[in-house]
């Protein structure tokens, strides 16, 4: 892309490598820590690491990046020639990324606007795209800001975990708490709102929770023009048919990508996670 503005955000967005090459984005990779080994997302540890480790029933946490290692980015941008930086993060309820972004913007030698997209996965990385676009379009920094956090006010994001053990550790449940006292007995629907994990819907089996995941991407869907991510983290088993039968059923459906969460989110979530990104054009 031109070097005019720089794109920047973080490893939680699980852009695919192809689209992050396009548009020269620049990612700052959360951490992940597996008893007392601490690793980079997406460089030193991947979903199957993390899989594998919370099914041993190690020890999993994971960390945000430090405000220097953002400062470090946007230095870089700046030698490199940009005038400003668009800085696009995960939900500010569900890590302090964008905190440690803020701070370094404050210091940075050229205008940097950091925005909470209160999204995660490909919710965010479809405002990351829609902000590179908005870049490559001649937009001003402001305006790109803006077109960005435009996609992430429409888009929407619905998930199924096997367990909500994960989350409760992690502390990221929120209003989910509620369902713990009847875990055992329900399969939960969560959605994101407001940047949180909330509860959406109890289902009693994993095969009609995934049967109401899909009625309820297809209802948000509409008619409308939309970009969908089905995620998973191993459980490619459910995601490849459910993207299937997605393609079939969303009339405006224009790009449909199934990818796996990576390691930070798949250590709140567990495996068997399985999730529908909606983000309408």
């Amino acid at each position: 892309m031109p070097a005019d503005l720089a794109i920047v955000t973080d490893s939680t967005a699980y852009l695919s490598q192809p689209a992050v090459d396009r548009h020269g984005i620049t990612i700052v990779p959360l951490s992940v820590a597996v008893g007392d080994e601490v690793l980079a997302e997406g460089v030193e540890i991947s979903p199957k690491d993390v899989a594998e480790a919370l099914r041993a029933k190690h020890r999993v946490t994971t960390s945000r990046p430090g405000p220097e290692t953002f400062a470090a980015a946007y230095r870089a941008a700046a030698e490199a020639g940009a005038s400003g930086v668009v800085s696009l993060h995960i939900s500010a309820e569900l890590s302090g990324t964008y905190e440690a972004a803020v701070l370094a913007a404050a210091q940075a030698p050229i205008p940097v606007r950091v925005v909470d997209s209160r999204l995660v996965g490909m919710a965010l990385g479809y405002c990351v795209l829609t902000a590179a676009e908005a870049a490559e379009a001649g937009l001003g920094l402001d305006a790109v800001a803006d077109a960005a956090a435009q996609r992430a006010a429409r888009t929407s994001g619905f998930f199924y975990v096997d367990t909500l053990e994960h989350l409760r550790r992690g502390g990221r449940i929120g209003a989910a708490r509620a369902l713990l006292g009847s875990a055992l007995a329900v399969k939960p629907l969560l959605h994101l709102s407001a940047g949180r994990i909330e509860p959406l819907e109890k289902v009693r089996t994993a095969s009609r929770a995934i049967a109401r995941l899909e009625e309820i991407a297809v209802e948000q869907a509409g008619e409308r023009e939309v970009d969908i991510t089905v995620h998973h983290l191993a459980a490619a088993e459910r995601a490849e048919p459910l993207a299937e039968r997605l393609r079939e059923r969303v009339p405006g459906l224009r790009e449909l990508y199934v990818g796996e969460v990576g390691a930070v989110i798949g250590a709140h979530v567990g495996p068997g996670l399985l999730a529908v990104v909606l983000s309408p054009r």
